[in-house]
């Protein structure tokens, strides 16, 4: 019997879609060199990717590819032979050793402490007096500290105690009407195609706080095109709910006192908390962009 408490919630449709995946490993690794001029990747997020041997953490990352294509065994296989290929041409692996300017950067994202469930949390920051030259003006660099930033809440995935992560978006001081550069609408572009791309199913649950008013009535346009699985994973909090809605997730000793817990955050200077206490005064028409509903 299993001993991996995630393998064991498998289906049995589940199970037999991860056998056929593993029994393609092999010539699926092989088909990355070519395409990377380089040797094929032999693991994903530190899990040795082998058809061989009992290392049940094989078939909770090959699950997420399946579950990502809807157990289509063929589409899943494709999926995860493109991320490898990304993975090394992007040289994903190295990005945690690269260096990135965080006070103006960890004004925009930060990982702190974890769950009650020991997962990950990622907060983004989406209003304030963010300063967008400063954070899109190189989007290459942009593109991989954000990659950064999720490979950090992938190394808090073991996929034996814990199999994915946790987000906060917030929006306090975002308005309907704000500046947007062509920068920073390229940077989103090439983000969220490489979050839906290559981290398939490793978000347990996204809080949407600070929600203006707009923001949820765009969410209730779009809901529709978004499938039932994504929705379910989606919190969605008014500034008065925040700290409730919060605090069923995280405990408040892990909970940044700026959203009513106990736990400072370096990443946010004091001047940054006196900024979110401020509302942004409306700028020039923008067009409303997937990331403003965290499709990522």
């Amino acid at each position: 019997m299993s001993q991996n408490k995630f393998v064991q919630a498998f289906t049995e449709e589940e199970k037999k879609a991860v056998q056929e995946l593993k029994a393609q490993l092999p010539e699926l690794l092989k088909a990355t060199a070519p395409a990377t001029d380089e040797a094929p990747l032999s693991s994903l997020w530190g899990v040795p990717l082998t058809a061989e041997g009992d290392d049940e953490r094989v078939d909770v990352v090959l699950v997420k590819f399946l579950r990502a294509r809807n157990l289509d065994v063929k589409e899943a296989s494709i999926m995860l032979t493109d991320c490898l290929i990304w993975r090394s041409k992007f040289k994903a692996d190295h990005v945690l050793q690269e260096s990135f300017d965080q006070s103006v950067l960890g004004r925009v994202g930060f990982l702190h402490k974890t769950d009650k469930e020991g997962r990950a949390v990622t907060y983004n920051l989406y209003g304030g007096d963010i300063n967008l030259e400063a954070v899109f003006g190189d989007v290459e660099n942009f593109v991989r500290w954000r990659v950064q930033l999720m490979e950090k809440g992938m190394q808090h995935i073991d996929f034996v105690n814990v199999d994915s992560m946790i987000q906060v978006h917030d929006y306090h001081g975002v308005s309907l009407f704000g500046s947007r550069t062509a920068n920073s609408k390229q940077a989103t572009k090439e983000i969220i195609k490489i979050m839906q791309d290559n981290y398939p199913e490793v978000l347990a649950k996204k809080f949407f706080v600070n929600v203006p008013s707009w923001g949820s009535t765009i969410f209730k346009l779009v809901r529709p095109l978004l499938s039932e699985n994504t929705v379910k994973k989606f919190v969605i909090c008014s500034s008065s709910e925040v700290s409730e809605s919060l605090l069923q997730q995280i405990s408040k000793e892990n909970l940044p006192k700026q959203y009513g817990g106990d736990s400072v955050v370096p990443e946010l200077t004091a001047s940054d908390e006196k900024t979110k206490e401020k509302e942004t005064p409306l700028q020039n028409d923008e067009t409303i962009e997937a990331d403003t509903l965290g499709v990522d």
